[in-house]
């Protein structure tokens, strides 16, 4: 069915906009909870008009929020966790658990549903984000340690991963391996070692004639 969108709606569109979204989707959420009405010529008669107040809205609400935006940025959540040797948990740190934990320290109203990604099942440090609005998305650091176990320590081993040297691409070897068969001395060394080997490797026996 096609709609017109009467608010924001993340990963769909925004006010103004008009969709073609599945028949439930419409019927069951958008239009019942006044995010959506059906794209009918009457309704899109005012789709300037609601995509025009949506964006001074928008704007508005960006320009408050931002501030909260670079808070958010900065802010470590940690979660003590029971778990296995390989570092699963038994059991989960759920959005619920995130969102909960992120208002407390923001002292902002945060929903689940507005923490993105699955819950978390793994020792270690994450990133994870919260839509504010359509535009602001902040993400922020969880940490999830074993019980016991110094959040820290799991803070330390994150940063060193990221600091790790990458590993020379191939292409790097490849140009090198150039360079070498174009250096006629690397060559020359190259022949004399390949000589020696053989001068030192045990020689067959000839076969016997027949």
């Amino acid at each position: 069915m096609n709609i017109l969108l009467l608010q924001d709606v993340y990963n769909l569109g925004r006010a103004g906009d008009v969709k073609t979204v599945a028949n439930g989707y419409g019927r069951n959420f958008l239009i019942p909870q006044g995010l959506a009405t059906r794209a009918t010529p009457d309704s899109m008669l005012q789709a300037e008009r609601i995509a025009q107040d949506a964006n001074q809205r928008r704007t508005a609400l960006n320009e408050e929020m931002s501030g909260v935006a670079q808070q958010i940025e900065e802010i470590q959540l940690l979660f003590p966790a029971r778990a296995g040797e390989t570092g699963k948990l038994y059991g989960s740190v759920t959005t619920a658990m995130i969102a909960e934990q992120l208002a407390e320290k923001s002292g902002l109203e945060v929903d689940k549903r507005q923490i993105h990604g699955q819950p978390l099942r793994l020792l270690g440090m994450h990133t994870v984000a919260v839509r504010l609005t359509i535009d602001l998305v902040p993400e922020f650091s969880v940490v999830v340690y074993r019980e016991g176990e110094s959040p820290e320590n799991y803070m330390v081993a994150a940063e060193e991963l990221s600091e790790e040297p990458e590993e020379a691409f191939d292409e790097n070897v490849v140009e090198l391996s150039a360079e070498e068969e174009l250096d006629p001395e690397v060559a020359v060394e190259d022949a004399e070692v390949s000589d020696k080997e053989s001068d030192d490797a045990p020689q067959e026996a000839p076969a016997e004639e027949a």
